[in-house]
């Protein structure tokens, strides 16, 4: 078998029936398979996605009895995947133009390459930023005070976070529009080989949600295995089905405390913690002006995170 695709589904069932039904009109002539796992939805996601691919040899849909989070449900998918490739896709995302096949072409002639990411277009077609660079603390002290937001500078800093929509310097990420390398990929689409997987022991579960990417790909190219952006290719990603505007906010400054934990020196974290907290008090006040009195509980939540 040549490709397993893991998608973890939670209360998104209309979503993910899109999502499947695209792969099954976008993979002619691959051997492959999906498989679902269920993270305990209450809105009957699982009877729903059983009585409609029930028929399916290729399909699998395992539903879980507690909502066990993005790292450990997809580890649980490749524990049973019998593809030579995984790819963890968002049940939030629409395949388009057949792309499977050329894609594991490339990996299977790029033997160096561990991960890659194809480009996330939103539903207008314009695109998302996709990964980054590892977060070293100059990198986190950038993203926390919004330098790496700054044309040309983005280049020489190779940011964390590319630059996003609410950026004050935001002008169409054209960046994306080319293949590179990159340190880190999002999980929204990320292929990747299955002994490699294996070997890494999968995604760390000490990560509920977010962040979980970075540290696999910074495990992965620990061991000398290369990371790639692939413009060429292109999917449509909605983005945040299944959680609040709060949830990812508040994930990603418990993540990143982890994989400083983790990967990083010790006499790093409390600047780690410093960069965390003063970032979050800027956004409180940029954002609570901007947004109003949501945001700025929202960060001032994550000032007492971090």
């Amino acid at each position: 078998m040549e490709l397993s695709i893991a998608i973890v589904n939670y209360n998104t069932k209309i979503i993910t029936n899109n999502c499947i039904k695209s792969i099954l009109k976008n993979s002619k002539g691959l051997n492959y398979e999906i498989i679902i796992i269920d993270n305990a939805s209450v809105d009957g996601s699982y009877d729903f996605l059983v009585k409609k691919y029930k028929n399916y040899k290729n399909i699998r849909i395992i539903k879980s009895k507690k909502n066990l989070g993005f790292a450990k449900a997809n580890n649980k998918a490749a524990k049973i995947a019998k593809g030579r490739y995984l790819l963890f896709l968002n049940s939030d995302t629409i395949i388009e133009n057949n792309i499977f096949g050329k894609i594991i072409d490339w990996m299977d002639k790029n033997n160096d390459v561990g991960i890659i990411t194809c480009a996330l277009k939103n539903n207008d077609g314009t695109l998302q930023g996709s990964g980054g660079f590892f977060p070293t603390l100059f990198r986190v002290f950038c993203w926390m005070f919004f330098v790496e937001d700054i044309p040309l500078l983005d280049l020489y800093i190779k940011p964390f976070h590319p630059v996003h929509k609410k950026s004050f310097f935001y002008k169409g990420l054209s960046q994306f529009n080319k293949e590179r390398e990159q340190d880190w990929v999002t999980g929204a689409f990320l292929l990747t080989r299955k002994g490699i997987f294996d070997k890494v022991n999968g995604f760390d579960e000490d990560y509920f949600m977010y962040t979980e990417e970075v540290d696999y790909c910074y495990r992965v190219k620990k061991m000398g295995l290369r990371v790639f952006y692939l413009p060429k290719w292109k999917i449509i990603h909605l983005g945040g089905a299944s959680s609040t505007k709060e949830f990812p906010i508040i994930s990603e400054y418990k993540g990143i405390k982890i994989f400083y934990k983790k990967n990083m020196p010790n006499w790093q974290f409390p600047f780690l913690i410093f960069f965390l907290k003063a970032g979050a008090l800027l956004r409180a006040l940029i954002f609570g002006l901007i947004e109003g009195r949501k945001a700025y509980e929202i960060y001032i939540k994550a000032f007492k995170v971090a």
